[in-house]
């Protein structure tokens, strides 16, 4: 899939995460964390973030994360979400998971 907009998904309330992805031109994932459990769990947020959008076969993206604390599951649904309306296509389901 290749990012064409600028999207967002999520929140900036407690236990959320508000995502925003942005295209780029470089052949690359940039990824911009803010986070309160950052010097905990920012190593991970990253990993999770990048293992992600490898699944959904991006590349050439910039991601703005805002974290206030949220559960795995909740950051990549998020990341999954803005992704999709970031690409305008219809995606494939089974490499959603």
């Amino acid at each position: 899939m290749i990012i064409k907009n600028c999207a967002h998904a999520g929140t900036l309330e407690s236990s959320d995460v508000y995502i925003q992805i942005n295209p780029i031109k470089k052949d690359i994932v940039e990824i911009e964390l803010e986070s309160s459990v950052k010097e905990l769990y920012g190593e991970m947020i990253e990993e999770l973030i990048i293992s992600t959008l490898k699944e959904m076969n991006i590349s050439k993206v910039h991601v703005q994360v805002q974290d206030k604390g949220a559960m795995d599951l909740v950051i990549k649904a998020r990341l999954q979400a803005a992704v999709l309306r970031a690409c305008d296509s219809t995606p494939n389901w089974k490499e959603l998971s």
